[in-house]
């Protein structure tokens, strides 16, 4: 289920920005959220409210993927994410280098 509101998710941002550096953004945002979340989740969180977040919260897209892929087709789509983290961190370092 996770899977289908992340592609849901992004055929919005698609959608709607039409542009492939929002398709980045919005890869990057929804793994550093999900990090951030388990974060909280593993380090704060207890009983029921831990048990609540690990059943319905991925802990990052890689897991996402993994839970509905193997062999092959995961490491390709692995890689897909990778390359999109390295676009992520192109435009991160353009902006830094524009900003002074």
């Amino acid at each position: 289920m996770d899977l289908v509101v992340f592609l849901v998710l992004c055929g919005l941002v698609v959608f709607f920005f039409k542009r492939f550096s929002s398709f980045i953004y919005f890869v990057a945002m929804t793994d550093i959220f999900l990090r951030i979340v388990t974060f909280i989740k593993v380090e704060i969180t207890k009983g029921d409210v831990y048990a609540i977040l690990d059943k319905y919260i991925p802990n990052n897209i890689p897991s996402i993927l993994d839970a509905y892929a193997d062999g092959l087709l995961l490491k390709i789509f692995i890689w897909l994410y990778v390359i999109a983290f390295i676009i992520f961190e192109t435009y991160i370092i353009r902006t830094f280098f524009r900003k002074k």
